[in-house]
């Protein structure tokens, strides 16, 4: 267990990835709820949605593909392979633009599918809300993943020196996880 006493040695998690989960579990409740009131809203008026954009099938596989070159990042500064984990990192850092500017056009095959933010059906409402809170916080993540890659140029990034890179690691594949059970969601419940 964390910070039992075990042959003479404590065990503990670092206060950073500490607090990092603890943002995590707030996210996943800020989900939750929101998935919540989905179903609340379609159960008591009975809505139906329309089909969903293909566009989110591609930026789903393009958010999969950036966790598998976040993974191979960690792997590499595990490894103490410097070039490869810049590549990689810059790798993530562009599907991450991908993944972006797909959601965009996501948005925008939206509209022309007369699915607006603000109408007469609140489900629809939720896709640029469910959307849009997973953009903010990737965001977030996509910062973080900046400061990583620059701390990597000044070889701050190594295998003695892996928290920060662990922590993104971590806060991508949550998201990544994050988004495929959003997009799950909203194709079950359409």
């Amino acid at each position: 267990m964390t910070g039992e006493v075990e042959a003479g040695r404590v065990r503990s998690m670092h206060p950073q990835k500490f607090a990092m989960w603890l943002f995590l579990v707030s996210v996943t409740m800020i989900f939750i709820s929101l998935s919540s009131g989905f179903i609340v809203q379609k159960s008591a008026k009975g809505l139906l949605l329309y089909e969903l954009p293909q566009t989110f099938l591609y930026t789903s596989i393009i958010h999969l593909i950036s966790s598998v070159t976040m993974q191979m990042a960690y792997d590499f500064a595990r490894r103490n392979d410097i070039a490869k984990l810049k590549a990689s990192l810059i790798a993530t850092f562009l599907l991450s633009l991908a993944f972006m500017w797909g959601q965009w056009i996501a948005w925008e095959e939206l509209v022309s599918m007369d699915m607006h933010f603000v109408n007469d059906n609140p489900l629809e409402s939720f896709i640029y809300i469910f959307t849009g809170v997973h953009v903010a916080h990737l965001i977030g993540a996509v910062i973080f993943l900046l400061i990583v890659l620059n701390k990597s140029f000044t070889y701050q990034v190594h295998s003695k020196s892996l928290v920060r890179i662990e922590m993104c690691a971590t806060f991508w594949h949550f998201l990544g996880g994050l988004w495929l059970y959003l997009y799950l969601f909203l194709i079950f419940n359409n």
